[in-house]
């Protein structure tokens, strides 16, 4: 908290820093907030749709994978840090090969609403095929979704780096 607050600019860039799959694994295999009975859960599609849901399950903010402004584009030089998210994916699928992750595009408020949708699920979409293609994720195992400016971390209409990210959630004890 001291280096925080003498040093924000070093704070910052610690939180950009990527998270190790050591990290994503032990976030995503973390148990959820709620339980759902198997007559209680639901599609994929009512997943997406609900809030509460969604903060039910175990999750993790990845704010570390850089894209080119109005870009979906994973550029080459981010792939050790999706080789990371591709390590815990796979560990899990190891241990259970019926688990599923909902990969979730978010983008800060800038632009327009429906520029924001569109172009976070073509990044959700972005980093699922790279998992799937590079980092030999099962594309099965993904679900992608773009949620754009809807659920901002920092409610604020300009700028903001915290605000684009994708969220990777662990969702097959949600799934019929």
């Amino acid at each position: 908290l001291v280096a925080a607050l003498a040093m924000p600019g070093a704070a910052m860039a610690q939180s950009r820093d990527m998270p190790s799959a050591d990290h994503i694994l032990r976030k995503l295999e973390t148990q959820p907030r709620m339980r759902m009975s198997p007559e209680r859960r639901v599609t994929i599609n009512e997943f997406k749709r609900r809030p509460d849901l969604r903060r039910a399950a175990p999750s993790i903010d990845i704010q570390s994978i850089n894209f080119a402004t109005g870009s979906a584009t994973i550029p080459v030089s981010q792939y050790p840090k999706v080789e990371e998210i591709g390590i815990a994916l796979r560990r899990i699928l190891n241990r259970n090969p019926r688990a599923r992750f909902l990969i979730e595009g978010h983008t800060d408020a800038v632009g327009s609403y429906e520029s924001n949708l569109a172009l976070s699920e073509r990044r959700a979409t972005s980093l699922r095929r790279v998992l799937s293609r590079e980092f030999r994720v099962p594309s099965r195992a993904m679900e992608t979704v773009g949620y754009g400016e809807e659920y901002l971390l920092v409610n604020t209409q300009r700028e903001n780096w915290q605000n684009r990210r994708v969220t990777i959630r662990r969702i097959d004890q949600f799934l019929r």
